[in-house]
């Protein structure tokens, strides 16, 4: 009786330790994806960076990067149909709202880098989760707090300092570069609130498969034909496939899997990753040069945001 009895207390803490063990690595495995999405993510800032030097436009380069990332988001539809939605009108509805977010998000984003530089323009681009604010102040999901309102201070000045607005047309940054990459967070808070309510209709794939139709739509009718046909003739067509393997499909499937086995305050804080690796890259790869007060502007930006992001994971 007694041997029967520290066999089964035995047997249940083997069964918790391996249970404990099986959530850390499940948790571990959702940061290194999650990690590796924003790695990608700053990686095809950088990517954009050399074509639009190589003087592609910034549309094409975008359209681009949308249409290889939905072959990529189909094939994952195709391999997990179950449950997908796709007869539920406001999963179209909410889906098509995303797309016009992700096709702003890409767009804007290169425009801005072309205007004035990678690390400007992803900096700006992370200030999305401010304007996901503003707008649930707007339609009242959110109350305004002294914390949230000081947050959104902060940004702002970050974005002065890292901008240089006070001396704009200065230093290869003009004011549309500006307007541009702040444009590219409005948008990308657009794609967040869009996928958020999609994805309460059906599942991400499906969601993302519509999104990413819509950008190829939408950026494909803004697109010189002409232009586009000498892509795949070019010496820079391995960058375009890179870009939009890495930028446009691996990436977003992912962060997607790996947000499911992440918290969502670590995942704000790996999300950094983004404009970190874009801001290295255009510094190391591309030449560009970050004054001291932009460094700072950046600095406040992205800790400023990242703190916004642990503290609502946290209410």
């Amino acid at each position: 009786m007694k041997i029967s009895f520290l066999s089964s207390k035995f047997n249940t803490l083997v069964h918790s330790a391996f249970q404990q063990k099986l959530t850390e690595a499940m948790a571990n495995s959702g940061i290194i994806l999650v990690a590796s999405a924003a790695l990608f993510w700053g990686l095809s800032g950088g990517i954009a960076g050399i074509l639009i030097n190589d003087d592609w436009n910034a549309v094409l380069v975008s359209f681009c990067r949308g249409a290889v990332g939905l072959i990529f988001v189909l094939m994952w539809l195709v391999l997990r149909p179950r449950n997908n939605g796709l007869t539920n009108s406001k999963l179209w509805l909410w889906s098509i709202i995303a797309g016009f977010g992700v096709s702003g998000n890409f767009a804007f984003y290169f425009f801005s880098i072309s205007e004035s530089s990678v690390a400007v323009a992803a900096t700006l681009m992370y200030c999305a989760p401010i304007f996901v604010y503003l707008i649930s102040f707007a339609i009242k999901i959110e109350r305004p707090t002294l914390s949230k309102c000081a947050a959104i201070l902060l940004v702002m000045a970050g974005v002065v300092l890292l901008t240089r607005v006070y001396q704009v047309d200065s230093g290869g940054i003009t004011s549309i570069g500006v307007i541009a990459g702040l444009l590219s967070g409005m948008s990308l808070a657009l794609f967040i609130f869009g996928f958020k309510y999609a994805a309460r209709q059906g599942s991400p794939q499906a969601v993302l498969a519509i999104a990413f139709s819509t950008l190829t739509l939408v950026l494909g009718t803004l697109i010189d034909i002409e232009e586009a046909g000498r892509v795949v003739n070019s010496v820079d067509w391995p960058l375009f496939a890179i870009l939009g393997v890495l930028g446009g499909g691996a990436s977003f499937i992912l962060y997607i899997i790996g947000l499911r086995k992440t918290l969502p305050a670590l995942a704000s804080i790996v999300a950094t990753i983004e404009p970190v690796t874009a801001a290295l890259f255009g510094v190391i790869i591309l030449g560009e040069v970050l004054a001291y007060t932009q460094v700072l502007g950046m600095l406040i930006i992205l800790a400023t945001v990242t703190a916004l992001g642990v503290y609502s994971s946290k209410q």
